[in-house]
């Protein structure tokens, strides 16, 4: 089945017409002034640098080519939800790294052997060294 079909340029001419007729008659708060609030005075760089806000923007509004959210506020509350979550996991991506810096740093004079916590022993495997 082909999606696109040949139309003659009357046609097309014809649709163009449509589409901007129905597009140019949509409210002027939809999208621009949602982006507008999450970026204080959204510019072009700020499109370009933070496509990935843009991104989860739309999604909290159009899902499968579908209008779902134009209430802005819940909008903004969804996207500002979705970033302080993205720092959190970011604070725990960071976990390993952090990790391994304060084994480096504990200055121990050689690998323990056995870890005894309470009633439980941990025999330690032969590792490489961190230093």
């Amino acid at each position: 089945m082909s999606v696109y079909s040949f139309q003659t340029e009357d046609t097309e001419q014809q649709i163009i017409r449509e589409t901007f007729h129905l597009v140019s008659k949509r409210d002027e708060n939809v999208f621009v002034e949602t982006l507008d609030k999450c970026f204080e005075n959204v510019c072009e760089l700020d499109l370009i640098f933070h496509m990935d806000k843009v991104h989860n923007i739309l999604a909290e509004m159009v899902m499968g080519g579908m209008v779902l959210e134009t209430n802005m506020s819940e909008i903004i509350t969804q996207v500002e939800a979705q970033g302080k979550m993205e720092k959190s996991e970011a604070g725990i991506a960071g976990a390993p790294a952090r990790a391994v810096s304060a084994v480096k740093n504990m200055n121990l004079p050689e690998m323990p052997k056995n870890i005894n916590i309470g009633d439980i022993s941990i025999k330690v495997p032969n590792l490489p060294s961190f230093k």
